[in-house]
């Protein structure tokens, strides 16, 4: 090998060592190179913060007592709901307390106030546990939507079962009047035709029984459309033109309007149904009923207005409530179920509405149903026009100006 390419080769490899070398030392520098330390999380609130917060905005009442009746804890709802009183247990919570600690059993007591008044819950239970150590926790609830319920169900109950009563027992005393005349062809005819107008009222009363509970209970209404309030009126007045024939009623509708809600067709037709229903029921032979509609800002209301009996003040308050009637021998003598204008207030409530009520006695009464007008009506409110006040043709809603 010449000596200048030795040389060379020499240089190339001295090169390549050192250049190993640098990269090497390098390399073990990064790898000892410590990870950086994440930073420490920021503390919370200690835990007996967080759980004093907790006992603090429970819902229900919350009290811990020690053995000689001492309170050591509570929150603002044991006050509301009489589990301490002017810093001391209840009485009637305390002798809860001594009985739970003696037996180390849960006990309940009921903390009902004796004296409702105003917005004081009316009906309160609390359950007391056993902490051990001489101490005693006591949680209150206020259960009064509960008792109610329960109240109104069996109200609800003690009147299906009266109603149902009358109508079953009169098909079995006329039932019998057949038999026993059964040699009578005018007295069978004449008992037969009683026996189905009592059938009929059977059966109409429990159809509306299944209307008022589909309206009350959980089930969801069908899903909502668009509603023509005149395609309502017209279908109600419909369904009603017998009975004021029958009772020679004069009925009066004002003209189309073309206004629309929200709802559901055959709900309302319903409502507007047992509206027109209950003025003929309550107004005099060759009296009138009328029918209007109109628009008042964001609500279309509907109102019917008889010349009847009217309803007395006392009264007024009452009427939407399952089974109650004005007058109990006209509604049945009409055939009546007292739930019609129950299940005009669910229907409308259901859709967002209201009820209104206005009556005299021996002049007659107004009942109107306010509906949210049908949401691409509001668009024609002019920016202006803070009321909304549109003037109403056969075409529908138009903006004034």
């Amino acid at each position: 090998m010449p000596p200048v390419t030795a040389l060379l080769c020499v240089l190339i490899a001295a090169a390549a060592l050192v250049l190993g070398v640098v990269v090497g030392m390098r390399t073990g520098r990064r790898r000892v190179e410590p990870a950086p330390v994440p930073a420490p999380p920021t503390p919370g609130p200690p835990m007996a913060d967080l759980l004093e917060r907790v006992f603090r905005s429970s819902d229900a009442g919350l009290a811990v007592f020690t053995r000689a009746g001492d309170v050591v804890l509570h929150n603002d709802r044991a006050v509301e709901l009489g589990l301490v009183r002017g810093g001391l247990p209840d009485a009637r919570a305390w002798a809860a307390c001594q009985r739970a600690e003696s037996s180390g059993q849960p006990a309940t007591v009921d903390l009902s106030p004796l004296d409702h008044r105003g917005r004081q819950p009316a009906a309160v239970v609390a359950d007391v546990r056993p902490l051990g150590g001489g101490y005693t926790v006591a949680e209150a609830s206020d259960t009064s939507d509960a008792v109610r319920l329960e109240a109104t169900r069996r109200d609800f109950v003690a009147n299906v079962s009266h109603e149902l009563k009358t109508p079953v027992g009169a098909v079995g005393l006329l039932a019998e009047a057949v038999l026993d005349a059964a040699d009578d062809a005018v007295e069978v005819r004449r008992f037969g035709t009683k026996i189905l107008n009592e059938a009929n009222r059977l059966g109409a009363l429990v159809t509306e029984l299944i209307a008022l509970s589909r309206l009350t209970g959980a089930e969801r209404l069908p899903e909502l459309c668009v509603v023509d309030v005149d395609e309502v009126v017209r279908e109600a007045m419909a369904r009603s033109r017998l009975s004021a024939e029958g009772s020679r009623i004069d009925i009066t509708v004002d003209r189309p309007t073309g206004l629309e809600v929200d709802g559901d067709r055959t709900l309302l037709v319903t409502a507007l149904s047992n509206l027109v229903e209950n003025a003929i029921a309550y107004s005099p032979s060759e009296a009138s009923v009328s029918v209007s509609r109109r628009r008042v800002g964001d609500w279309v209301e509907v109102s019917v207005t008889d010349r009847g009996i009217g309803i007395a003040p006392e009264h007024q308050a009452r009427v939407f409530e399952r089974f109650f009637r004005v007058d109990p021998a006209r509604s049945r003598a009409t055939g009546g179920t007292g739930l019609g204008l129950a299940i005009v207030k669910h229907v409308v409530a259901n859709h967002g509405g209201e009820v209104r009520l206005w009556s005299s006695p021996g002049t007659g009464s107004t009942f109107t149903m306010r509906l949210p007008v049908h949401v691409a009506e509001l668009d024609d409110i002019d920016d202006d026009d803070p009321e909304g006040v549109a003037l109403q043709g056969s075409h529908g809603p138009r903006r004034t100006g």
